[in-house]
């Protein structure tokens, strides 16, 4: 059997780049160990052809989620199980009802309404930046995500404070912010459900609460108030890559440069940049459900895989020169995995690209001479996730 490389997780060298770490892993062989001390280890699939079959298998299965061991009042616990960590027909029969509302068509028909929102928060960060600098984290990435939910669902403007609360601590990662604010988050997305009375408006929600409406076998209360809080949770990946896009931009002004020439090369720099520093480095990990092998390497049964998304969206077998930024890289040839890949491919990934693309455009026109400030940026230690917790920069019109 081929050597398995290991990747220790908690290892500052893994921490400071780990797109080196599972790279170097990767040019050993497909799969790699994950060890982090205290929590065992897991397989890590690292290479983009076999992690994205592992994806589509079958024998794999998404797990109970860590949501389940949430300590939330007894009422809220039926909203826990989330369409994340269904499989088979279950998933596949909410999925089939709730993918009109977010299809690539709707979330282009979304955007004019991102539009003043970017606007709104671009005004509200040059109120605040002091001799032109600003973090665009807390004044702008964070906010907007939650900003764009609470449109979407139409959360009333006198509450949408409060879900900038739950945003912030969605972002802020599963301690105890996180866990004390679930609840709350339940609470409103029941509330908010509860408010309408049919499916009448024109948004996400008034056009879910109609499928209810017509059948509510086929959407019942509980699973709406789920979708509805289990956006807050999942929407809010574009605060990273939104934070992560714009350093690696400044930081390469080559490609700056050409996004500034060639406006049209938007969506597919949306793309690129997802694949070279998407937040994900990890996918859910999936159990074996049986005795399989990966690459010729055994798999025992109930033993966690992960695909290692921070290798395989920079495999040279799939991505020519896959360690360079390079805005004008053909799309989806092949596509990166930076919103996973089959049946639990990211729902509301088109409404996800949409939102980065408006945010980077308004923000690269209104501050064209937008400069990182020296010593402005730092990073998580984060073996999952690849984010900023600061990004100061100064706004030069």
């Amino acid at each position: 059997m081929a050597e398995i490389p290991e990747i220790r997780l908690a290892d500052p060298a893994t921490l400071t780049d780990p797109f080196a770490a599972y790279g170097q892993a990767r040019e050993i062989g497909p799969l790699a160990r994950l060890v982090t001390p205290g929590f065992g280890s897991i397989w890590a699939v690292t290479r983009y052809a076999e992690a994205r079959a592992m994806l589509t298998d079958p024998r794999f299965a998404l797990n109970a989620s860590s949501y389940q061991r949430l300590d939330v009042p007894e009422h809220c616990r039926k909203y826990l199980r989330t369409m994340q960590e269904m499989e088979g027909e279950e998933h596949a029969r909410l999925r089939r009802l709730v993918s009109p509302a977010f299809t690539a068509r709707r979330a282009a028909e979304f955007r004019p309404r991102i539009v003043p929102i970017v606007d709104n928060l671009l005004d509200e960060l040059a109120d605040r930046a002091e001799d032109g600098v600003v973090d665009l984290l807390p004044s702008f990435a964070g906010p907007l995500p939650m900003d764009v939910i609470c449109e979407l669902v139409g959360i009333p403007t006198a509450d949408r404070g409060r879900w900038r609360e739950y945003g912030a601590a969605v972002a802020a990662g599963h301690g105890p912010a996180f866990a004390a604010a679930v609840p709350a988050i339940m609470r409103d997305a029941a509330n908010a459900v509860g408010g309408r009375t049919g499916g009448t408006g024109v948004d996400l929600l008034a056009e879910l609460i109609g499928i209810h409406a017509e059948d509510s076998d086929r959407l019942s209360e509980t699973e709406l108030v789920t979708l509805v809080w289990h956006l807050v949770l999942a929407g809010q990946t574009p605060t990273n890559v939104i934070t992560n896009a714009v350093e690696a931009l400044l930081r390469h002004p080559d490609q700056l440069a050409a996004l500034r020439a060639e406006p049209g090369l938007l969506p597919g720099a949306v793309e690129e940049l997802t694949r070279w520093c998407g937040p994900q480095l990890l996918s859910l990990p999936r159990y074996a459900r049986e005795d399989v092998e990966i690459a010729g390497v055994p798999i025992g049964k109930g033993e966690p895989v992960s695909a290692a998304l921070a290798g395989a969206n920079r495999d040279p077998r799939a991505f020519a020169d896959p360690d360079r930024l390079d805005l004008r890289r053909p799309v989806g040839r092949p596509a990166h995995l930076g919103y996973g890949h089959g049946p639990h491919f990211c729902l509301g990934a088109a409404l996800a690209r949409v939102q980065i693309e408006v945010a980077l455009d308004v923000l690269l026109r209104r501050f064209p001479g937008l400069a990182l400030v020296e010593g402005g940026v730092r990073r998580l230690p984060d073996p999952g996730t690849w984010r900023l917790t600061e990004l100061r920069v100064v706004l030069r019109p």
